[in-house]
């Protein structure tokens, strides 16, 4: 049932062009994951270069990083998780989508979560945790806690991680490092599935 919506999503996703992103875009990146058995969904900022290539959401180095991190963290990202993005087209040299942007593509965003359902949103970086969370507040104060936000007429639970993008240019794994503290975020998402 769930692929069924959200295949006729991908359709009208496929069809979109309220925003100059579409127009140069190669691949729209709806989504990676299987969303009958995904217990998270993880948001990431907009696809990049791989991902407009591919079509499928974190595939580049910061999604091999992801990946890393999630099977030490006991996480199937086939299985366990559902991965989206603010906005389903790239914006050019890889840049932050702007708010109009990310405005005009909320309509997949929300009707993605809505179907899918999940119990926990993880906001994968300060640009998709902008996206839910009103208050002005940096991704490094409230990674890892968990917040109860009204999402598409629904209070859920959501988690903010560092994005992999960041973790590429620490490689340190010592206490308090950002990657020790990415891995404990994942392993406490992991208590929550």
């Amino acid at each position: 049932m769930k692929k069924e919506q959200l295949e006729e999503l991908k359709d009208k996703c496929n069809n979109c062009y309220k925003c100059e992103l579409g127009k140069t875009r190669n691949n729209i990146v709806f989504s990676d994951g299987e969303p009958e058995s995904a217990k998270a969904i993880l948001i990431g900022e907009a696809p990049g270069e791989n991902e407009d290539k591919t079509g499928t959401p974190f595939v580049g180095r910061a999604g091999k990083l992801l990946n890393e991190f999630l099977e030490k963290a006991g996480i199937s990202r086939a299985e366990d998780l559902y991965i989206i993005n603010t906005v389903k087209c790239r914006p050019p040299q890889n840049r932050v989508p702007t708010d109009e942007e990310k405005a005009l593509c909320s309509e997949f965003l929300l009707k993605q979560i809505e179907i899918v359902n999940p119990n926990v949103l993880i906001f994968c970086g300060a640009t998709a945790l902008k996206s839910f969370y009103p208050k002005k507040t940096p991704i490094s104060k409230i990674r890892g806690e968990v917040l109860e936000l009204e999402i598409g007429g629904k209070t859920r639970k959501c988690m903010p991680i560092f994005h992999p993008s960041y973790l590429l240019r620490y490689h340190s794994l010592e206490e308090g490092s950002p990657r020790d503290l990415m891995l404990k975020d994942l392993k406490k998402i992991k208590s929550m599935l």
